[in-house]
């Protein structure tokens, strides 16, 4: 197993941001709610933005890397609402870091749950219905289909669900 870093992104990370999330739209489209093409056109300041997530009050960006210094995968998460409590996004894993059993999607979602857990009783996430690959790793993490779905904004008829865990009794 090759040794592992999960650490919050910062400003000065964008261009590693930029590479992780053109690799993310183009290895699993339906999964994210912009396209290749809207993102390669995005400006350093947006990428910027993005990257500084990971140190912000609003939310917390996660990225796991390797003891090379290559990125294995990210995971994001807000609160668009305080009704709503936290929400998990921009879930990605390279295609050579998964299947690892307990790696790098694990890694990254303990993180995420930890700083939800400081946000509220509940995490939630949308995932496409034609991803069975990331339903199966919420649903061996706990998160439950609520029987919520969501128009998916960049298909017209094809859904996402909704999907959350409780992270306290």
């Amino acid at each position: 197993m090759t040794l592992m870093n999960v650490r919050p992104t910062t400003e000065d990370d964008w261009e590693l941001v930029r590479e992780l999330r053109m690799r993310a739209l183009a290895d699993t489209p339906k999964a994210y709610l912009e396209t290749l093409e809207e993102a390669y056109h995005h400006d350093e300041a947006e990428w910027r933005m993005r990257a500084a997530r990971g140190v912000n009050d609003h939310g917390t960006s996660l990225i796991a890397e390797d003891e090379h210094g290559r990125w294995l995968g990210g995971m994001g998460g807000f609160v668009p609402d305080e009704a709503v409590g936290p929400l998990l996004v921009g879930v990605f894993v390279d295609p050579s870091a998964r299947g690892r059993g307990a790696g790098v999607a694990d890694a990254l979602l303990d993180g995420i749950e930890a700083w939800a857990r400081t946000r509220g009783d509940a995490l939630t996430l949308h995932v496409h219905e034609e991803n069975p690959r990331a339903i199966a790793f919420y649903e061996r993490r706990g998160f439950v289909a609520d029987g919520v779905r969501i128009p998916y904004p960049l298909a017209e008829g094809e859904w996402e669900l909704q999907m959350v865990k409780r992270l306290r009794d």
